[in-house]
């Protein structure tokens, strides 16, 4: 961070979001409410698969931990906003932005995984329904998981590492409401081409090939479906499927956009109007996508509150 005849930089400034001040606080009740929401979901969804046994499975133990993944996700980023919009100092410390960055890739990479994998088990449920129990047994899934924190951890110290080394000097304002890596390279002083590599070959292999893998496993379990289903199961795996397919796009395709395929007519406004999209409306979604709709997590709802009712 030293060179010569240059000025260190402490502390970053967060510019936040483009938004006009008289409405400042509709926005910022709106973004409260978003993350109170995700918030809320999310720990439903977690706390109804820890208390019920019939949601001890496969699917469910990695929805678990999706859930907390987006939970972890959002609240790297949100409670930040929430505060710059009501504080007139928009301020971050050094080392403060690069834990912020380096948790915000972690829970960003565990998402991808996690998709993956859920896919990968939807396809083996539907596909190999009679040996589902054996293909996705509790140590294949232990095992999974493992891989996953591992990865991402690798995955997030090589990009703060490299960042480390990176000599911040001229401006200290980030045109951003966290701090985004691709914002951080910008005011860098020193030569960023090893980090622009990292970020196209690591982040291809974090973003690109999960999503490619996620449409493989859905095409798969489509076809599968269309060879033997009535007419109404159809209906309902394309209804299931698509909205999945949504959400996943949503999250893939931004995170794409802004980080693999950046373009000059990329404007600060639609960079930071995409990165809402994976930061806060993804996690949001999530819950009532892949679980809420469920109809064994309304049963086991129904059940925990009964037998609260019960105990009282």
């Amino acid at each position: 961070m030293i060179t010569s005849n240059q000025t260190v930089i402490s502390k970053f400034l967060l510019l936040g979001l483009p938004i006009p001040p008289e409405h400042q606080h509709l926005f910022y009740a709106l973004f409260l409410a978003m993350y109170l929401t995700t918030v809320l979901g999310n720990l439903i969804i977690i706390f109804l698969i820890l208390l019920d046994s019939h949601l001890h499975t496969p699917m469910y133990f990695f929805l678990s931990n999706l859930s907390f993944s987006d939970l972890c996700f959002s609240s790297v980023t949100m409670p930040k906003l929430l505060q710059n919009m009501q504080s007139q100092d928009p301020s971050i410390p050094y080392a403060g932005c690069l834990t912020q960055m380096y948790f915000f890739m972690i829970f960003g990479a565990m998402e991808s995984f996690l998709l993956v994998v859920m896919a990968y088990d939807r396809y083996v449920a539907i596909c190999f329904p009679l040996h589902y129990t054996t293909i996705m047994s509790p140590k294949l899934c232990v095992c999974l998981m493992v891989l996953c924190w591992v990865l991402t951890v690798l995955y997030s110290t090589l990009h703060t590492l490299l960042l480390t080394r990176l000599s911040f000097c001229e401006s200290n304002v980030i045109p951003h409401f966290f701090c985004d890596i691709s914002a951080l390279l910008k005011l860098a002083c020193s030569d960023i081409y090893i980090n622009e590599l990292m970020i196209f070959i690591v982040g291809g292999l974090v973003s690109v090939i999960p999503f490619l893998l996620i449409i493989v496993s859905y095409v798969r379990i489509v076809c599968s479906i269309l060879k033997v289903s009535s007419a109404r199961v159809i209906h309902k795996v394309f209804s299931t499927c698509g909205s999945h397919l949504t959400v996943v796009s949503l999250f893939y395709g931004t995170i794409i956009g802004v980080y693999l395929c950046p373009s000059a007519n990329n404007s600060t406004v639609k960079e930071t109007a995409m990165a809402m999209m994976y930061t806060v409306v993804t996690p949001m979604l999530n819950p009532f996508i892949y679980s809420l709709r469920n109809r064994d997590m309304k049963e086991a709802l129904i059940r925990v509150i009964c037998k609260k009712k019960i105990s009282l």
